[in-house]
């Protein structure tokens, strides 16, 4: 007795690409290779987030010296520049595995009208960079008191 099996022609032509396209990923991304990892470009991840008195910046630069790391203002668009350098303490023929990537970076981010550029503190510790930038009085949230009649008055 023949089974019959119905084609599923969407999983079917992802099969059959799955293959091919994991190996050009593979073959042209893969770091394992010693000597290949300045191909690799990289951004460093960030986290923004906001309070009520300012815009919070913090960004993964682990492996980075103060003096790598620039971090500018202008027309409204915060640009965090850095370049994470491949140690050369270890030959690089004794690698086996190298997933790291190195080299130069840029990340920059359009900044809210709300927040002053005259007044950005920043800070690097244990790996992360954390700019605090305050937000401008006028935008600050105000509450309004009301005030209540007792006769409506």
């Amino acid at each position: 007795m023949n089974t019959m099996t119905r084609w599923d022609q969407p999983r079917a032509w992802s099969s059959f690409l799955q293959g091919p396209v994991n190996r050009l990923f593979e073959d042209n991304f893969t770091r394992d290779r010693p000597g290949h990892a300045d191909l690799a470009t990289w951004a460093p991840p960030v986290d923004i987030y906001e309070t009520e008195n300012e815009l919070v910046v913090k960004a993964d630069l682990p492996d980075l010296q103060e003096k790598d790391i620039d971090v500018r203002v202008e027309n409204n668009t915060l640009t965090i520049r850095g370049e994470r350098k491949f140690s050369k303490d270890v030959n690089e023929d004794n690698y086996l595995r190298i997933e790291r990537a190195y080299g130069s970076f840029t990340r920059s981010f359009s900044l809210p009208n709300t927040v002053s550029s005259e007044s950005i503190r920043a800070e690097y510790r244990n790996g992360v960079l954390t700019l605090h930038m305050a937000k401008r009085e006028e935008s600050k949230p105000k509450q309004i008191k009301i005030s209540v009649s007792a006769n409506g008055k």
